[in-house]
């Protein structure tokens, strides 16, 4: 059984980084079928790449099904991010059902228009120290290893996954007004273009709230939180994560109550 939905957005899966969750997403496109599938940028992470090359078979599967859904009809509109910047110059260009667009303005089926973009243009780290933002990205990475350590060890004990990158984030007070700052001026560009809202990636925590009327939505990751936007056939936009949308598939559940038994 497939999920149905209009759109789906994913962004900053990281192909090509050692800790991107390529298994889930995988199963996740295999759960879902939609019209239109965005891939909101850093899909792949050429960054990551330039240091240590890491392709697995898993991350060519991903790309298989990417490719496969627009072979079958569904609409993909590819908006690089920063760690993949060097596909947007082809921006414009289309492969059958794949278009690659700098940014986007998608009409949901309520009549909104949401403007897509990856979001790297409004980090100021990004734009202003490039190396900065490279030393920042191999301390997350680090954080990251560090994680996949604490959780072999919860997993040992029956705890579930927990984020310490995601805890730091919360208790760090800068990386709070980081993020905050952040959401204020995409929701600002979005009041500057006369859309309704923004969909964006790029700072890994997913969300949607309003700015003065504007509609901010920000789809995640697929390192940590493993999670997208989806809308619905009447428009509705929500978050769902992997771990959600499994548990209501029946092979998925039914997995689980043979593991319990």
């Amino acid at each position: 059984m497939q999920h149905r939905y209009r759109s789906v957005f994913i962004s900053d899966v990281h192909l090509g980084f050692r800790g991107c969750r390529a298994r889930e997403l995988l199963e996740f496109l295999r759960s879902v079928h939609c019209d239109h599938l965005f891939l909101v940028g850093d899909i792949v992470d050429f960054w990551s790449l330039a240091r240590s090359f890491f392709w697995p078979q898993e991350h060519n599967d991903v790309v298989r099904a990417i490719l496969g859904k627009a072979k079958a009809g569904t609409r993909v509109i590819f908006i690089p991010g920063n760690h993949d910047a060097t596909l947007r110059e082809y921006a414009g260009t289309a492969f059958g059902n794949l278009e690659i667009h700098t940014e986007f303005v998608h009409a949901t089926a309520d009549g909104r228009r949401l403007l897509v973009m990856h979001g790297d243009e409004f980090d100021a780290i990004v734009k202003c120290s490039p190396w900065l933002a490279r030393v920042g990205n191999v301390m997350y990475e680090f954080t990251l290893a560090l994680n996949r350590y604490v959780n072999g060890l919860r997993r040992v004990f029956g705890f579930p996954y927990w984020s310490l990158a995601g805890y730091l984030k919360e208790r760090v007070k800068n990386a709070m007004e980081y993020i905050s700052g952040f959401e204020r001026a995409v929701a600002h560009e979005a009041r500057r273009r006369g859309v309704d809202g923004v969909v964006c990636g790029h700072i890994h925590r997913a969300g949607i709230t309003s700015f003065d009327g504007v509609l901010y939505c920000n789809d995640g990751d697929w390192v940590e939180s493993c999670s997208a936007l989806t809308e619905d056939l009447n428009g509705r936009l929500a978050l769902t994560t992997w771990d959600e949308l499994r548990a209501t598939l029946p092979a998925f559940a039914a997995s689980r109550l043979g593991q319990a038994a």
